[in-house]
C-alpha cells in the first residue's frame, strides 16, 4: 500500500468528508521527497567522485596554511567508509581548536536542534499521535496526525500537558546552553592565546571630543599603553582606490598583451593564419598594434586610451600624491573624526575600562562612548567612525523602520507563495481555476509542494543583502556588529515572512470556500485548518535537509567557478588564479544563523500542533549538520569573528519558537471554547505555561547578564605583560600615531576607579546546578582547550603593531604587479618599461607562465609554494 492510499481514509461514517476539500498533503510530500532524494543522490555521488580529484575545492584546509602549520586539518580518507570513520574519530572540538569559536558553535547549533527535536518525538508521538488519529474530525492523509483532526475538546488536555513537559524541557536546554556559551566564550577569550592578542586588549571609542588631549586620554584609564586617533581619510581613500584600480587594470592589460602575442606565435607554429610582422626579429613581431589593450576613461562616452600607456602615466601621477597624503595622516596632521583606539597593558585593564564606560556614574567622560571591546582592525567600518552615539541611534531607528516597511510589503510576494501551496483549494472555489484540478496529481503535487518552497528560498536570498547594507547605514562601527544586526533583522524577517505570513495565508486559502458560504464559521474553520499548514514546512525541511545537505557538500557554486569556468575561460591573471586558489569560502553569520534558527522556531511552534514535523526536523537538521561539519573541518575559513556572540543571540532567538507554540495553542483552544466549554481547562493550563515562560525567560536573561559580568571581573588566566608581548608596550601614540614616551608621572595620575562587580543572582543552588553545572565552568572549559590556546601569541613585530589601527588607506602600499613570463621576451621588456615609467613600482613576471593552450599556469599552491608568490601577504592575527 503506497503512502497516499495509507493516509487517504476517513472515519468510516457516510458523508463524514462531505464539503471537505481533498487533501494533497501526502502527494505533496511524496512529490517533494522523490525529486529531492534523486538530486541528493546525484550530488552526493558527484561529491565522492570529485573530492579525490579537486582537493582545492573539497579539502583546502588540509594544505592551505591559514593559522600556522599546527592548525591545518589532516587530509580526509578517500573511501566512503574511511570518510565515515573520520567523522566518528574527529570531535567537533577540533573545529574550535583549529578553526574558530564561531564555527564550532554554529555546528553545535545543529546538534542542539537535533537533540531537542528527537526528544520531542519521544515525548509527543506516543501520546499525541493516537489522540490525533482517533480524533474523529474526518481529515485525510497527513492531516489526521495533527490537532486539526481532534473533534472532542476534552482531548486538548493532552496537548496542553504535553506542551508543558516538552516546552519546559526546551526552556531548560536553551538556558543551560546559554550558560555554557557564556562560559566557553570567556574561556576562549581569557586563554593565554586569546588574552595576549592585541585586539583583546583594545577598545574602540567614538564621540571623543577633539579638544581632549593625548595626556588626558591616558589619565582616564589605568593601563593604557597606546592610542590610535582616527582621522578623516575620505580624500585619501579615493586616491588609493583610483591607484589600485589603475594598477590592476594595467596588470591585466600587460597580461593580455603577452597572451595575444603568444596566441599569434602558437598559431603560426601550428601552421595557422595569424599576425606576424616581417620587419622584426624579437618578440615584437607577434604584437599586432591594433590589438593593444584600450579602454574608455568614462563609460561609453569617455576618451579611448591605450591602457598600458595611460596606466603608467596615471600611476606616476598618483603615487607621489598618495605618499604625501599618507605621511600627513601618519604624522597626525589629518582632520580628526572623534574616534580613538586605546590599547591596554592587559586584558583585565581593558575589561575594567569597558565596564567603567557602561556605568554612567563611574564614566570619566560623559561624551565618549565605548563602542566595542576586542575590536579587530580588519573589521572596522572606517567611514562610520565619525558617527556619534546619538546619530547612530537615530540612524538605527530609521533603518529599523525601513526594514519594518520592507517586511510588510514583502508579505505580498510571500503570500502569493502561500496561495500556490494551496492552489487546489482555491480551484475548488473559483470556476476560472477549475482547469488546475485536471492537472495530473503528480504534477499538481510538485506545484503545491516543491515549487512554493523553491520560490520562497529564492525570495529570501535577497533579504540579507538589504539588511547588511542598512546595518552599515545605521552606523555600526565594525563588521561583527553589522553581522549581529543583520542577524536580528533577518531573523525577524524570516519569522514573519517565511513562517507566520505563509502559515496564515495557507490556512486562510484552505477554507476560503467555506468562509464565503458561512462567514460566521471563519474562526472555527481557521482553527481546524491552521495545523494543516504544517505540511508546507514538512516539505521545507525536506528541501533544506536533502538539497542543502547535498548542495553544501558538493559546493556547486565553487565547482562552477573553480573547476568548470577555470577550464573554459582564458585564465585571467596570475593574481586572480592566486586569489581563487588561496582565499577560502567564509560564512556570513548574519545570513546563516537566521534561516536555520527559523527552522528551529518552526519545529518548536508546530511541535504540539502537528508533531510529525519534529521527525522531519531531526532528519533534515542532522543531514545539514553533517554537511556544515565537513565544510568547517576542510573548506571554510572564518573572516568575521563575533567570538561566539552570534550563537548566543541565536539561542535567545530560538525562544521565539517556544512563545509561538504556546500562543498558537492558546489561540486554538480559545477558538474552540466558543463551541465546546471543555477546552477551557486546556486554555487555562496553556495560559499559565505562557506566564511561567515569560518569568523564567526574564530571570534567566538577568542571571546570564550578571553571570557574564561577574566572571569578566574575576582574575583572568595569567598572561605575559604587554611589554613582553609586543615589544612596544612602553610607547604611546602622539597625535594620530607617532611614538612618544609615556612618563611614570602620567601613569601615576590614573585616578579612574573600576566599577564594583554585580552581586550574585538569587537563584536556588539546585537550579544553578542544572542550568550551569560545574563541568561547564570557565575553569574546566579553559583546561579543556587545545594546547594551542594555552600558549600566548608570539609578539607582533613593532612595525606591524604600530600600524594596526590606522585606516588601511594610510598604510596601503602600491600593489605589486604580477604578469606572466613568456618565451618571446615581451614580459621582460614590459617589466623594464613599467619600472622606468613609474618610479618605485614593483612589477615582476616570476613563477607564472603560459601553457600549451595559452592559459596562465601557476602551481604555487599544489607545490606548497604559495608563500613564495610575489603578491603573498602574511596573515596577521591581531
Amino acid at each position: 500500500m503506497d503512502l497516499v492510499r495509507l493516509f487517504a481514509r476517513d472515519d468510516g461514517q457516510p458523508g463524514s468528508n462531505r464539503d471537505k476539500p481533498d487533501s494533497n498533503s501526502a502527494s505533496g510530500l511524496v512529490s517533494t521527497l522523490i525529486p529531492n532524494l534523486l538530486i541528493a543522490f546525484v550530488f552526493i555521488t558527484l561529491f565522492f567522485i570529485f573530492r579525490r580529484k579537486f582537493r582545492r575545492l573539497y579539502a583546502p584546509r588540509t594544505y592551505i596554511d591559514s593559522l600556522g602549520a599546527e592548525r591545518k586539518t589532516p587530509a580526509p580518507s578517500a573511501s566512503f567508509f574511511g570518510w565515515i570513520s573520520d567523522f566518528r574519530r574527529i570531535d567537533d572540538r577540533y573545529i574550535l581548536d583549529h578553526q574558530s569559536i564561531d564555527g564550532y558553535l554554529f555546528v553545535r547549533y545543529f546538534k542542539l536542534i537535533v537533540i531537542i527535536c528527537f526528544l520531542g518525538c519521544c515525548i509527543t508521538w506516543p501520546v499525541l499521535f493516537p489522540i490525533n488519529i482517533t480524533g474523529g474530525a474526518g481529515n485525510q492523509q497527513l492531516d489526521i496526525l495533527s490537532l486539526s483532526n481532534v473533534k472532542d475538546a476534552k482531548r486538548y488536555y493532552a496537548h496542553a500537558l504535553i506542551s508543558c513537559v516538552f516546552l519546559g524541557m526546551v526552556m531548560v536546554i536553551i538556558a543551560r546552553e546559554s550558560f555554557f556559551t557564556v562560559n566557553i566564550r570567556q574561556a576562549y577569550r581569557r586563554s593565554p592565546w586569546g588574552a595576549s592578542r592585541l585586539s583583546s586588549r583594545t577598545i574602540l571609542f567614538t564621540s571623543v571630543p577633539k579638544s581632549l588631549t593625548q595626556a588626558a586620554l591616558f589619565e582616564m584609564f589605568p593601563g593604557v599603553v597606546h592610542a590610535w586617533v582616527a582621522s578623516n581619510c575620505k580624500d585619501l581613500q579615493e586616491l588609493v582606490e583610483d591607484r589600485d584600480k589603475t594598477a590592476l587594470k594595467l596588470e591585466a592589460a600587460e597580461v593580455q598583451l603577452c597572451r595575444d602575442a603568444n596566441n599569434n606565435r602558437l598559431k603560426v607554429a601550428k601552421g595557422k593564419k595569424a599576425y606576424q610582422a616581417q620587419d622584426s626579429e624579437d618578440g615584437s613581431r607577434w604584437l599586432n598594434p591594433k590589438d593593444r589593450p584600450t579602454h574608455r576613461l568614462k563609460f561609453l562616452i569617455g576618451k579611448k586610451v591605450d591602457t598600458i600607456e595611460y596606466g603608467r602615466q596615471h600611476l606616476a601621477e598618483l603615487i607621489p600624491k598618495i605618499t604625501a597624503e599618507q605621511d600627513k595622516h601618519w604624522n597626525g596632521q589629518g582632520d580628526l573624526v572623534g574616534a580613538v583606539f586605546l590599547e591596554f597593558d592587559t586584558q583585565k585593564s581593558a575589561q575594567d575600562a569597558w565596564q567603567m564606560m557602561q556605568n554612567r556614574k563611574a564614566k570619566p567622560n560623559s561624551n565618549m562612548a565605548a563602542r566595542q571591546l576586542g575590536v579587530l582592525p580588519q573589521e572596522v567600518v572606517w567611514n562610520n567612525l565619525r558617527i556619534g552615539v546619538p546619530e547612530h541611534w537615530v540612524r538605527w531607528i530609521l533603518a529599523t523602520a525601513f526594514i519594518t516597511v520592507m517586511i510588510i510589503f514583502w508579505a505580498i510576494p510571500v503570500a502569493f507563495v502561500g496561495l500556490i501551496s494551496n492552489i487546489n483549494y482555491l480551484a475548488s472555489r473559483f470556476s476560472w481555476l477549475e482547469w488546475i484540478l485536471k492537472i495530473p496529481k503528480v504534477i499538481l503535487g510538485v506545484v503545491t509542494g516543491l515549487l512554493p518552497v523553491v520560490m520562497l528560498a529564492v525570495l529570501m536570498s535577497l533579504v540579507p543583502i538589504f539588511c547588511r547594507v542598512m546595518a552599515k547605514v545605521a552606523g555600526w562601527v565594525t563588521l561583527s556588529q553589522v553581522e549581529l544586526q543583520t542577524q536580528s533583522w533577518y531573523f525577524a524577517f524570516q519569522v514573519v515572512q517565511v513562517f507566520l505570513i505563509t502559515t496564515f495565508s495557507s490556512a486562510a486559502t484552505t477554507v476560503v470556500n467555506q468562509v464565503i458560504a458561512n462567514p460566521g464559521s471563519a474562526l472555527t474553520l481557521l482553527s481546524e485548518n491552521l495545523p494543516k499548514a504544517s505540511n508546507v514546512y514538512i516539505n521545507y525541511f525536506i528541501l533544506f535537509g536533502l538539497a542543502s545537505f547535498a548542495g553544501t557538500l558538493l559546493n556547486i557554486g565553487g565547482f562552477v567557478t573553480v573547476v568548470l569556468l577555470g577550464r573554459i575561460l582564458p585564465g585571467g591573471t596570475p593574481r586572480k588564479i592566486f586569489q581563487k586558489l588561496v582565499n577560502l569560502s567564509a560564512p556570513m553569520w548574519g545570513s546563516e544563523f537566521p534561516k536555520w534558527v527559523n527552522l528551529g522556531v518552526i519545529a518548536l511552534s508546530y511541535s504540539c500542533i502537528a508533531p510529525l514535523i519534529l521527525g522531519f526536523a531531526v532528519i533534515g537538521m542532522a543531514l545539514v549538520y553533517v554537511a556544515f561539519r565537513y565544510n568547517f573541518l576542510y573548506t571554510y575559513e572564518t573572516v568575521i569573528d563575533t567570538r561566539g556572540a552570534a550563537y548566543q543571540r541565536a539561542l535567545q532567538q530560538l525562544m521565539t519558537g517556544v512563545y509561538l507554540s504556546e500562543i498558537c495553542l492558546i489561540g486554538l483552544f480559545a477558538i474552540k471554547t466558543g463551541d465546546d466549554r471543555g477546552a477551557v481547562g486546556a486554555l487555562v493550563i496553556e495560559a499559565v505555561l505562557l506566564g511561567f515562560t515569560v518569568v523564567f525567560h526574564l530571570c534567566v536573561r538577568r542571571a546570564l547578564r550578571s553571570h557574564e559580568t561577574r566572571i569578566a571581573y574575576s582574575d583572568p588566566i595569567p598572561t605575559p605583560h604587554a611589554d613582553l608581548e609586543n615589544g612596544h608596550g612602553t610607547e604611546n601614540l602622539d597625535g594620530a600615531g607617532m611614538p612618544a614616551e609615556k612618563s611614570s608621572a602620567t601613569a601615576a595620575t590614573n585616578t579612574a576607579t573600576p566599577v564594583a562587580p554585580p552581586k550574585p543572582t538569587r537563584i536556588p543552588a539546585f537550579i544553578t546546578n542544572i542550568l550551569n553545572p560545574e563541568k561547564n565552568s570557565v575553569s574546566n572549559l579553559s583546561a579543556s582547550l587545545d594546547a594551542f590556546y594555552r600558549t600566548p601569541q608570539h609578539p607582533l613585530p613593532v612595525e606591524i603593531a604600530k600600524r594596526a589601527y590606522f585606516n588601511p588607506a594610510v598604510t596601503s602600499p602600491t600593489p605589486v604587479l604580477w604578469i606572466v613570463k613568456d618565451e618571446m621576451g615581451i614580459s621582460e621588456r614590459e617589466v623594464r618599461n613599467s619600472k622606468k615609467a613609474v618610479p618605485g613600482l614593483v612589477i615582476t613576471d616570476e613563477q607564472a607562465t603560459f601553457n600549451e593552450k595559452n592559459k596562465v599556469d601557476w602551481k604555487g599552491v599544489e607545490e606548497g609554494k604559495a608563500m613564495e608568490a610575489p603578491i603573498w601577504e602574511e596573515k596577521v592575527v591581531y
